[in-house]
């Protein structure tokens, strides 16, 4: 039986892009700070953490919705209908293994049918 693939294998992709999505968020709220302080300092007025966390927030919010939440959608929600077996992603599955199946039977017509059979035995359909 296969070894089952460690979680950080697994999942490499999603810790970099988790990675990733969490060094942008620490600088952006690093370097907002000075821009906030020197934007305070010009309207003379006394930088404060609230209106900081609320500014900074706001723009976060902002960016998200605008960026994060669309590409979000479109590749969680590509990937979980995927997953679910959706008619489109069914359709292309049946048509490849079609087609493998025919090219299979084309090289080895002898053995095609054993091969088949032994990658069902190892692989079964949902």
């Amino acid at each position: 039986m296969a070894k089952e693939m460690p979680l950080t294998k697994k999942y490499g992709y999603l810790w970099v892009t988790l990675g990733f999505f969490v060094i942008s968020l620490l600088g952006h709220w690093l370097f907002a700070w000075p821009a906030y302080v020197q934007e305070q300092q010009e309207h003379h007025e006394a930088a404060r953490f609230a209106g900081y966390f609320m500014q900074t927030a706001r723009d976060t919010f902002e960016n998200w919705q605008s960026e994060f939440l669309q590409l979000i959608w479109q590749v969680a929600g590509l990937r979980y209908l995927l997953y679910v077996g959706s008619p489109q992603s069914k359709e292309g599955d049946e048509r490849i293994e079609a087609k493998i199946d025919h090219l299979l039977k084309k090289v080895d017509p002898q053995h095609a049918d054993e091969v088949s059979r032994r990658i069902e035995g190892r692989y079964p359909q949902k």
